[in-house]
C-alpha cells in the first residue's frame, strides 16, 4: 500500500498482482473443493458448506462435515502458494479459532440434541492436502 497526497496521508491500494485470471475467492473456492472431496473419499458427509453466524462480527465455517459415528466435525480451510511465513498452517491464530468456536456453538444451538464434535483443519498447498483431526478445542 502507498500513501498518496499532500498534508494528511490518504492509503491508496495498488493494484493486485497477476495471478493468472484467478481471485483470491475463487482460489479459496478451489481450496474448499478440494478439502471436501478429500474429507468426502474418507467418509464423511457434507452437512453445510461455508456457515455464517447471523449479524455482524461473528464467524464461518467453511465445512460442517459427520463422520461415520455421528461426531460433527466443523472444518477450517486453509491455504497457501507457499511455505512462506509459516504456510496455511501459521494463519490459524487465536482469534480465528474464536471465531470458529462462536460459530459452532451458533450451529450447534439449531439442533434439538447437540451430537459430539470436534475442529479439526485441512491444509491445502499446492499438491498436498493435510487433515489435521481436532486441531484445536473450544476451550
Amino acid at each position: 500500500m502507498k500513501f498518496l497526497g499532500f498534508g494528511r496521508k490518504q492509503a491508496v491500494a495498488e493494484p493486485a498482482p497477476a495471478t493468472g485470471g484467478s481471485t483470491t475467492r475463487a482460489q479459496g473456492n478451489a481450496a474448499e473443493d478440494r478439502a471436501l472431496a478429500h474429507l468426502q473419499s474418507a467418509g464423511l458427509q457434507l452437512l453445510e458448506r461455508n456457515y455464517r453466524t447471523p449479524g455482524r462480527g461473528g464467524g464461518e465455517i467453511d465445512l460442517v462435515m459427520r463422520e461415520r459415528d455421528g461426531t460433527t466435525v466443523f472444518v477450517e480451510v486453509r491455504s497457501r502458494a507457499s511455505q512462506a511465513f509459516g504456510g496455511a498452517g501459521a494463519s490459524i491464530g487465536a482469534v480465528k479459532q474464536q471465531r470458529i468456536v462462536l460459530a459452532a456453538r451458533f450451529y450447534l444451538m439449531r439442533l434439538a440434541s447437540p451430537p459430539p464434535c470436534r475442529f479439526d483443519v485441512v491444509l491445502v498447498e499446492e499438491l498436498k492436502v493435510q487433515w489435521l483431526k481436532a486441531a484445536f478445542d473450544s476451550q
